[in-house]
């Protein structure tokens, strides 16, 4: 049998699907689930993908939330068959580390993209290399992202940024507003590149820089690339793969 760990937002909904839930197949804790199964939206699962980074147990989505591209659709029948059946996404989230203006050191690791932003009404000007080469001399911006292809459909998606296939792997780097140079539209990065921004001016054009949950405030330079030697798995039902949601989602209205 299967042991499954229910784990649910604080939404009403959530919580009540979760109670169903573990009278009908049990529950044990995550630390002695073989599938942990999270009940909310898109921002609950980063949250439970978070808790098990590094874990190799495979996270189970069911949609009791208002976003649930991440999700799977909620049934409470057969769910040993649905998830011997579901297909499984391995992704590597990105890894943050920023320098701030006291010199203080942070790190942190972000699924969907790390994303760099004005703190105040003076646009941000940033230096972009990649691989230690000068790519970018100033770009004068809101700010700018590095997204994984899994969080390509995310914040990347609206700023206008490309949706990127899971097996391409290739990051995506994105201007958000960009105002010089006024056409640049960003670029597509192979997968083991290293993305350092330097910000310009840091005393008068205040940037964050953002790793998921993790901010770091008053930022100098931030250092961005994935991380292989960490991996996450997720499940979903037949047919619906991530790499399915991803490519689906290029010919949605």
């Amino acid at each position: 049998m299967t042991r499954f760990a229910f784990t649910a937002s604080d939404r009403p909904e959530a919580q009540d699907a979760r109670r169903r839930l573990q009278m009908l197949y049990g529950d044990v804790s995550e630390d002695e689930a073989d599938v942990v199964v999270a009940l909310g939206g898109d921002g609950f699962m980063l949250e439970v993908l978070h808790r098990h980074l590094g874990s190799g147990v495979p996270i189970y989505g069911m949609n009791r939330g208002s976003l649930g591209f991440l999700m799977n659709d909620y049934a409470e029948d057969d769910l040993p068959a649905r998830i011997a059946a579901a297909e499984r996404a391995a992704i590597h989230p990105l890894v943050m580390n920023a320098t701030d203006m006291h010199g203080e050191h942070a790190r942190g690791l972000a699924i969907n993209e790390v994303s760099l932003l004005r703190q105040t009404r003076q646009a941000a000007k940033l230096r972009i290399r990649i691989d230690d080469k000068l790519r970018m001399p100033e770009l004068v911006c809101d700010g700018a992202l590095v997204a994984t292809p899994a969080g390509s459909t995310a914040y990347n998606f609206s700023a206008h940024g490309p949706i990127v296939p899971l097996s391409a792997e290739v990051l995506a780097l994105t201007p958000i507003s960009a105002f010089r140079p006024r056409r640049w539209r960003g670029a597509l990065l192979p997968h083991a590149a290293r993305v350092t921004f330097e910000v310009l001016e840091p005393d008068k054009r205040r940037v964050s820089a953002t790793a998921d949950s993790v901010e770091v405030r008053d930022v100098l330079e931030v250092q961005v690339c994935e991380d292989r030697t960490t991996e996450l798995h997720m499940l979903f039902d037949a047919g619906r793969g991530l790499d399915e949601r991803v490519l689906a989602e290029q010919f949605s209205a």
